[in-house]
């Protein structure tokens, strides 16, 4: 994918910023727009100078019209239990209002069209682990249901907008992602864990710490989804690290790395928190050749004095997803 004018959605977000600079470097002329609600223009500051880029703050749940675009990646969403929390209804409005503009987009100027979607649409699952084929276990009235229902949702307007409009649909369920520009205050396992052990404090699990993730660096992420936009696959596929941590052994790999000997303390865990976590990524191997290469301790490495700068910005949340 170069030499393309790409609109990217929830461009200032962690995972679309790093996209932006992906698909910038592939030589492609990029608008992103957000509507800053969760998005931090700090993310994209590096890209201030660079003429192949334009940003437009906008909110994708109102109709709008970039002009021609080759492709659409629609990034935008909160993406963490924190920010869906306080902003319940709006996450419903993106993933519905939100997506069916932007297949609109795709539709009148014949682009290709990614979604991403997540993990979450599997809920609490009862099949470890997780397979495109299984349809999850979701409380749909429950306190994340504004997420899980507003991207099942999503991935419902996608296929529809593929079978009866033939838009070249793809659909992205993203597993646990960790790197630079990872919110601190955003309740997630790593910028929580982290920003605790650089501040030296004890460390705050949810339950027992048996409950499992796995966790993907960002530009393995990244990679995943550019083989994904490129293929002729229309149906979801898992894009994920498949190593399962424990959220207490991956709290101790963090006060390894970081040299602190501090306590862990135990909370009770949210509802529906899930418990286990893991993608199949049998369809990612053989559809698109991918598997991620950055395991989790060279990942936080590499993380490392991102946290480092940001640990004190931000409390750490109740929530550990």
């Amino acid at each position: 994918m170069n030499a393309k004018k790409i609109l990217v959605t929830g461009a200032a977000g962690f995972l679309g910023s790093h996209l932006c600079d992906s698909l910038l470097s592939a030589g492609n002329t990029v608008l992103g727009v957000d509507n800053l609600s969760t998005g931090n223009m700090a993310n994209l500051a590096h890209l201030h100078n660079e003429s192949r880029f334009d940003f437009e703050r906008l909110d994708i749940c109102q109709p709008f019209d970039p002009g021609k675009v080759d492709y659409v990646f629609n990034f935008a969403s909160p993406a963490s239990p924190v920010d869906y929390a306080r902003l319940g209804v709006e996450t419903l409005l993106v993933g519905s209002a939100g997506t069916i503009n932007t297949l609109e987009i795709a539709k009148k100027y014949h682009a290709g069209y990614l979604h991403a979607s997540t993990s979450e649409c599997y809920g609490d699952p009862e099949v470890h682990p997780q397979t495109e084929t299984y349809w999850g276990h979701v409380n749909p009235i429950g306190p994340r249901s504004v997420y899980d229902e507003a991207k099942r949702f999503s991935e419902a307007a996608v296929m529809a907008y593929h079978r009866y409009h033939r838009v070249n649909t793809h659909l992205v369920r993203i597993f646990n992602t960790y790197g630079p520009r990872l919110q601190i205050n955003d309740g997630r396992v790593i910028s929580n864990l982290m920003s605790q052990a650089l501040r030296g404090e004890p460390l705050t699990i949810y339950g027992d710490g048996m409950q499992t993730r796995s966790f993907c660096y960002v530009s393995d992420l990244i990679a995943g989804i550019l083989a994904l936009a490129a293929s002729n696959e229309h149906l979801p596929v898992n894009i994920g690290n498949p190593e399962e941590w424990t959220i207490l052994s991956c709290a101790e790999e963090i006060l390894k790395l970081i040299g602190s000997d501090k306590k862990i303390v135990f909370k009770p865990l949210p509802q529906d928190d899930p418990t286990r976590r893991r993608p199949d990524i049998s369809k990612a191997i053989s559809l698109l050749g991918w598997t991620p290469k950055i395991q989790l301790r060279q990942g936080l490495e590499m993380s490392l004095s991102y946290f480092q700068e940001h640990a004190e910005t931000g409390l750490v949340q109740n929530s550990q997803t």
